[in-house]
């Protein structure tokens, strides 16, 4: 168990595990490596060394890279694999995250579990295609899907927005789930800023239908019904889709010991009130350990404005701080981060956020840093993240 991170000639390449059956790595490239083929075997190279020795299987996998790049990454990867005996069945989704300082890899996030019961790791199929995975955890099953699309010829963006959650449902029907057991989605956004509005008013008429909004106060003791935890980044994908997206589900009976609590934030306005249907976070509680999934992060206020505009350095700050809020009553701080996404609007920014990583004790975060659009043109930084502590 631990934090273990190694420094390998191309990439760095970081392994958190708070307790003996749970692993996330991340693969950081931190540099000009010149050949994504060749950085590409020796990262996969290592991570199957990690999965054999934990005896581990991956539960979800995402590359960050650039498109034209992505048939050698993939190949790469392959052989890596294959020659360590591992299986490469499981779906990947593959996002035009582009490195600061140009083409290439940017990075690798594993995440992988040891199962508890019989059976293992499943994969999860649509249209003979694997789609995602499922696994069981202290009595919880959970579902991880991926690279899902609605693309169709011809249709428009929006059009293909629905079609992605309703595609999503289905599965998760035939899994035994509804979409209200989905705790976290990552969704990927081609030219985000030229249609965000309508993904955002496409997304709330889906969850309007599955029964995630309105979220007003509810008779029922008060509570409110709120929408999953969510990045919603800029990225593209090999499908020339609208959207694409990996969601996280947790079925568990009322008598489960696994509770999953959706999170809002002090520091910031409810992204739902100004027409962004997501939560802030997600608080998982398990019998051993703790985990809270932090939704995609930027400079924004309790009033829902941007702050600090052409300021990374100060938005930055302000983004630790508002997570700091975030996950400081469940118990943790940004230093149990053990899996986190950097997203750059402009690639310059890059040694601004080394700077104030180290700034702030987090040098080491496990994190892959890409250039990528956030929502909002004045937003220069913004980081989604994976919290994780040992029950204390």
């Amino acid at each position: 168990m631990g934090n273990v991170v190694i420094q390998r000639k191309a990439a760095r390449i970081h392994t958190c595990s708070v307790v003996e059956d749970l692993a996330h790595v991340t693969a950081s490239v931190a540099e000009p490596s010149g050949d994504a083929e060749r950085t590409s075997e020796e990262i996969y190279t290592r991570i199957s060394d990690i999965l054999a020795r934990r005896r581990m299987q991956v539960t979800h996998e995402r590359i960050f890279g650039s498109l034209k790049l992505r048939e050698p990454i993939l190949e790469a990867r392959r052989r890596a694999l294959e020659q360590s005996g591992q299986g490469v069945d499981w779906p990947i989704t593959f996002i035009e995250g582009r490195p600061p300082w140009g083409d290439g890899l940017a990075g690798v996030q594993i995440q992988a579990v040891r199962p508890q019961q019989a059976g293992g790791v499943q994969t999860i199929t649509d249209d003979g295609v694997a789609r995602g995975r499922r696994w069981q955890r202290h009595g919880a099953t959970y579902l991880m899907l991926q690279d899902l699309h609605g693309a169709a010829p011809g249709s428009s963006r929006e059009s293909q927005t629905t079609a992605m959650f309703e595609r999503a449902n289905r599965i998760l029907e035939r899994q035994g789930a509804t979409f209200r057991d989905v705790a976290r989605t990552w969704i990927y956004l081609p030219d985000i800023l030229q249609w965000y509005d309508g993904f955002n008013a496409a997304r709330s008429v889906k969850y309007r239908e599955f029964g995630l909004l309105p979220v007003r106060p509810a008779e029922d003791g008060g509570r409110r019904t709120l929408p999953p935890a969510s990045t919603g980044i800029s990225g593209g994908n090999p499908h020339g889709a609208g959207p694409v997206m990996d969601l996280l589900a947790v079925i568990g009976k009322p008598e489960c010991p696994v509770k999953v609590e959706l999170m809002t934030n002090v520091r910031q306005k409810d992204a739902f009130e100004y027409g962004s249907a997501f939560s802030r976070g997600v608080w998982i509680r398990e019998p051993d350990m703790t985990q809270v999934q932090v939704s995609g992060t930027a400079a924004i206020d309790e009033r829902g404005k941007s702050l600090f505009p052409n300021d990374c350095r100060a938005q930055i700050f302000r983004t630790f701080d508002t997570i700091e809020a975030l996950i400081a009553p469940t118990g943790a701080s940004l230093k149990d981060v053990c899996q986190a996404t950097v997203f750059l609007k402009r690639a310059q920014d890059l040694p601004v956020y080394r700077q104030a990583a180290a700034e702030r004790g987090l040098a080491d975060l496990p994190a892959v840093c890409v250039v990528a659009d956030v929502c909002r043109d004045d937003l220069l930084f913004e980081v989604d993240a994976t919290v994780e502590f040992a029950r204390r």
